[in-house]
């Protein structure tokens, strides 16, 4: 049953991909990008739901918008709709009657309106100023009743164009990040390396001219899994790991314990600073799948600061 449900469902979202009118598309995209007042989006039943997902997604983009329930708006809320404002609404028939009932009040407040319909001879497509209709097919509901599909591409539909404002506004990260400051998302654009990584007494130091055996303890008691091997004013010098430290007594047994650190630390390590995210220092760490790192250091004017974990990263939930 699922199957051939899964099958029907791909079959009945195809229309809105193959014959959605793209130059329409980019025209209400327009009126949206030349908005200077509020974008107000409504519906009736499912169709408000996805009008308000859609409100929610702009305002996670720092656009400027709401919902605004038809029979309320009727009843008072419509003190909200000014001039400079767009009426965005969603309806699958265009004939809610609710809608139609506010659509006269809507332009004697001077909105404008766009109608989001899948019947383009609607009553609500004549009466707004700008209308585009969403090919469907059939809904996925076996009696062709319950909005099913019909959501699915107004779903689709107000994610195209938030995406598009996104990218017409050149709306940067750092002010989406404003709006998500908890959760999966806020701990992605917020976190930086300096908020996770080791400092200070912390740090698995160690200089290029100490033996092996005289910095074992270091190497174990800091739990690292490594040396940053550095000069006397903290400038790195080269990374002596946990590999390194069996593959030196692999090949020189116990007389690798007198071995300096020069000559045992691998030189020009990757590093980061401090104020990278730290989402982009898991993405360096896991760069070449070969060769996977777990730890990263940080430097600042190129002195050793920190030293970044994979631990700590995927602690943070950041993976």
């Amino acid at each position: 049953m699922i199957p051939e449900l899964l099958k029907k469902q791909k079959s009945y979202l195809e229309p809105y991909f193959q014959h959605l009118d793209t130059a329409l598309v980019e025209e209400v995209v327009g009126l949206l990008q030349e908005c200077r007042g509020a974008m107000i989006f409504s519906g009736v039943g499912k169709s408000g739901y996805v009008a308000k997902k859609t409100v929610s997604t702009l305002l996670s983009i720092g656009i400027r918008s709401f919902f605004l329930d038809p029979m309320q708006a009727l009843h008072g809320d419509l003190g909200l709709v000014g001039g400079p404002d767009l009426f965005i609404s969603f309806s699958k028939s265009g004939e809610s009657q609710e809608l139609i009932d506010l659509m006269p009040y809507i332009r004697l407040r001077g909105a404008k309106s766009i109608a989001i319909v899948s019947n383009e001879r609607s009553r609500l497509a004549r009466l707004s100023d700008t209308f585009i209709c969403l090919p469907l097919e059939r809904e996925l509901c076996p009696f062709d009743v319950a909005p099913t599909t019909s959501t699915a591409v107004q779903l689709l539909f107000g994610d195209l164009l938030a995406v598009a404002l996104m990218q017409s506004r050149k709306i940067p990260l750092e002010q989406f990040s404003q709006n998500h400051p908890g959760g999966l998302i806020g701990r992605r654009i917020f976190l930086k390396a300096n908020d996770l990584m080791l400092k200070d007494s912390a740090l698995p130091l160690c200089h290029p001219g100490d033996r092996l055996i005289e910095v074992l303890h270091e190497l174990s008691s800091k739990r690292c899994g490594c040396l940053l091997v550095t000069d006397r004013e903290k400038k790195l010098l080269g990374i002596f790991t946990d590999g390194d430290l069996r593959r030196a007594l692999q090949a020189k047994g116990g007389s690798a314990l007198e071995l300096h650190l020069q000559e045992l630390m691998s030189p020009y390590p990757k590093t980061i600073s401090p104020d990278l995210l730290a989402l982009d220092a898991l993405r360096c760490m896991e760069e070449d799948p070969a060769r996977l790192m777990t730890v990263l250091p940080v430097l600042e004017q190129g002195s050793v600061v920190g030293l970044l974990r994979m631990h700590d990263i995927l602690q943070a939930g950041l993976s």
